[in-house]
């Protein structure tokens, strides 16, 4: 039988974090060394402990689990993280793979079923919910050359952004991640979201280049 993965938690919602934790102890491959439920006691937790998989929620009351994979990619490599969190959107999913996370899971359903998923990480996978699996390979599958992507659209003049869709679509402009604009304005990562999924409603855009590509054509931002 093999020896079971070194699991710790960090999630500052309380009884999601017990349930999760609950599951982890009661699965077979799993044991469970330690729970954090914020992201200064989740660095010291991931340091003091060393586990071999550590579950990371993105929005910590504290600041971003982001900070906390980019740490374990740096300082424990024989760590792996995976993500576990009700954000899905493709930026956020793209950043935390980048930083450094192995999986990305997405809080639906019981906590047993999460676990299941995780089960995968002991045959080398990568746990992915299906429905950011469908996304990304959405993403990463060429389009033919027969079905070029459908033209921007142009927008009337009238099209009117809030002040602060504006000055978050600027940030993203400058190249600021998500996680970046919320700390900076004091946000939650949820809420920048929020605004640029408007933002590209109100632009009639598909994606972050169309959307830049609208609102400087119409003098919105610089």
């Amino acid at each position: 039988m093999s020896t079971p993965l070194r699991t710790a938690l960090v999630e500052d919602e309380a009884a999601f974090r017990a349930a999760l934790a609950s599951a982890v102890m009661q699965a077979d491959g799993f044991e469970l060394v330690g729970t954090a439920a914020d992201l200064p006691d989740g660095l010291q937790l991931m340091r003091r402990v060393e586990p071999q998989l550590l579950l990371v929620d993105l929005q910590l009351p504290s600041g971003s689990g982001l900070h906390l994979i980019e740490a374990a990619a740096a300082e424990l490599p024989g760590t792996e993280v995976v993500v576990v969190t009700t954000l899905g959107d493709e930026d956020t999913v793209l950043a935390a793979l980048a930083a450094g996370a192995v999986g990305y899971l997405l809080k639906q359903g019981q906590a047993y079923r999460l676990v299941e998923q995780l089960q995968s990480l002991r045959e080398g996978g990568a746990p992915l919910s299906p429905v950011l699996a469908r996304q990304l390979l959405r993403r990463l599958t060429p389009v033919p050359p027969s079905a070029p992507p459908a033209p921007l659209q142009p927008v009337g003049a009238d099209v009117s952004l809030t002040a602060r869709e504006i000055q978050i679509l600027e940030a993203v402009a400058r190249g600021y991640r998500y996680e970046e604009i919320a700390g900076q304005l004091a946000v939650s990562l949820n809420t920048v979201s929020t605004h640029v999924k408007r933002c590209y409603r109100k632009l009639q855009a598909h994606s972050k280049t169309q959307a830049l590509a609208q609102a400087r054509r119409l003098g919105l931002i610089s």
